[in-house]
């Protein structure tokens, strides 16, 4: 099983750029570190934090439609449907997976995944 770092996507409206035309179909990948850690010492995500998912999404955006580049005006001229949509997206994509147990039911022998909580286990 290939591990996948991009992930294709719809936006609901599209964003309409100065021609008037719209673009939808995108490419979002996977943040790294840089990502989540470089905005914050933006100037504008420091005079107002709501910001920082602009910069954010500029960044993971790879391709959106024929636009040449995903920069923050472009991400700053979406409709909130669609900085929603890609808000969670984000969210889906860059949150880790639960880790499961793979085991069998002493009971009735029926095949089950119990999810394993690290942070609750010994308690």
């Amino acid at each position: 099983m290939e591990f996948q770092t991009e992930f294709p996507f719809t936006l609901p409206k599209g964003f309409v750029d100065r021609d008037g035309n719209v673009h939808r179909e995108g490419v979002m990948r996977l943040a790294n570190a840089g990502d989540e850690i470089l905005p914050l010492k933006d100037p504008r995500v420091q005079q107002n934090p709501g910001y920082l998912t602009i910069i954010l999404l500029s960044r993971v955006i790879t391709k959106l439609g024929t636009l040449p580049t995903v920069d923050t005006r472009v991400v700053e001229g979406l409709y909130t449907a669609d900085l929603a949509y890609l808000q969670d997206l984000y969210e889906r994509i860059n949150t880790m997976d639960i880790p499961m147990y793979k085991g069998i039911c002493p009971h009735c022998g029926k095949s089950l995944e119990v999810p394993i909580n690290f942070l609750q286990a010994g308690d």
